[in-house]
């Protein structure tokens, strides 16, 4: 195999040349910071031109109505009322939003998991230090047989001390999707509250707000929804608005304005930003489920279905079980590797066979996972340049 061999040009979907992702380049990543197609940057080129063609009208005349309406449509999409929806430019904002907004004290435990993102993770040491809280950590296994485990390893730590769950809806480095509606109908008899990170949820799988019944959820619009960078949004159900701050204490924390919720008034301005990023999420809503004749639910099944045949490829080539049922998958799969350095594998990747895709450490310091993303300009023959990349840099110790 030479470098040569990339399929990329010879495979390329047609899908492919509605995104900038260089043509030269297998881009199996889509997860990490997704890819917003060319027609939503353009939407977002003309906001950006009509912002700074006014910038006072813009701002202060305009803005308000076009974040509305693209609360509107992400909140349709979601499965929320607008009122509960306010935008943040990324998951990790929105999970640091809620815990440092809420009081906890010396003796209190914070419950996670040893999967949850890295970022989030911090943010939970970090209120926990400054209050004397103590995370408590549930271990779910990886690789997995059942959801089942997850609700048995999350339960198994609740204690009379709980205050609050914070947990993935899609694990990062394992790309499992985790049972957040069993778990939070397990958590409601305690009275114990949840902060759903759903960075990869919106897109990836359908959603449902209302039905979860969560108190806080925060999801990233510039994952699977195809949004630009900086697009995201953080949920906070009706009773527990009064508790949640912005990071930014701005001009909505004294406005006498009666006509808007004190929520959407302290959050909707944090100061000066290109709001632009929010006001393309209801294009990108629109244009993505326009590829397809069964829209978002089509696009959704296609791109699971995509990422469980790739990993099915992937584990024959590696001659490992799949190590998830294939109910945890969404767009994203998770593959264990031989032991070895993560990082020097995924740079031979991309510097001998222009192969984008992360191997995450995992565990133990030599441990480590491949994780591939499906995105609608990805196809099987992606996959299966991947299978033989890896091959040929295994057989020579990689």
């Amino acid at each position: 195999m030479t470098d040569s061999s990339s399929p990329a040009a010879a495979f390329e979907p047609e899908w492919k040349r509605l995104w900038l992702i260089n043509p030269g380049i297998t881009f199996l990543n889509h997860g990490s910071f997704g890819a917003c197609p060319i027609a939503v940057l353009e939407k977002q080129q003309e906001l950006r031109h009509l912002l700074e063609s006014e910038p006072l009208r813009f701002m202060e005349d305009q803005l308000e109505s076009l974040l509305d309406a693209a609360r509107q449509a992400l909140a349709d999409f979601v499965g929320a009322s607008p009122s509960e929806l306010v935008f943040v430019p990324n998951a990790t904002t929105g999970i640091n939003t809620v815990l440092r907004s809420l009081s906890f004290q010396p003796g209190d435990e914070l419950l996670t998991t040893n999967q949850e993102y890295n970022a989030s993770r911090n943010a939970l040491n970090f209120v926990a230090a400054q209050s004397g809280a103590t995370v408590i950590v549930a271990e779910i296994p990886f690789p997995i047989a059942s959801p089942n485990q997850v609700i048995d390893a999350v339960m198994a730590k609740i204690s009379a001390r709980t205050r609050l769950v914070l947990i993935d809806q899609v694990t990062s480095q394992t790309a499992l999707i985790l049972p957040i509606e069993a778990l939070v109908q397990r958590l409601k008899p305690f009275g114990i509250e949840v902060l759903v990170d759903a960075a990869h949820a919106p897109g990836m799988i359908p959603l449902n707000l209302r039905e979860l019944g969560v108190a806080y959820y925060t999801g990233n619009c510039h994952k699977w929804i195809c949004a630009p960078k900086g697009a995201a949004f953080l949920y906070v159900r009706q009773d527990q608005q009064s508790r949640i701050r912005p990071l930014v204490i701005s001009h909505g924390a004294n406005s006498p304005r009666l006509d808007r919720s004190r929520f959407h008034l302290e959050f909707d301005w944090m100061g000066t930003t290109d709001p632009t990023s929010y006001l393309c999420v209801s294009k990108a809503i629109d244009w993505m489920a326009a590829l397809l004749p069964g829209g978002w639910a089509e696009l959704m099944t296609r791109n699971q279905e995509m990422a469980l045949a790739a990993r099915a490829m992937l584990c024959d080539a590696l001659n490992v079980a799949p190590p998830s049922p294939d109910c945890m998958i969404g767009s994203m799969a998770g593959v264990p590797l031989p032991p070895g350095s993560a990082k020097g594998l995924q740079m031979q990747l991309f510097d001998r066979f222009q192969i984008e895709v992360p191997i995450i450490p995992w565990q133990g310091v030599t441990d480590r996972l491949l994780r591939v993303s499906v995105q609608l300009y990805n196809s099987l023959p992606d996959y299966d340049y991947l299978s033989k990349a890896l091959l040929v840099l295994l057989a020579e110790g990689a």
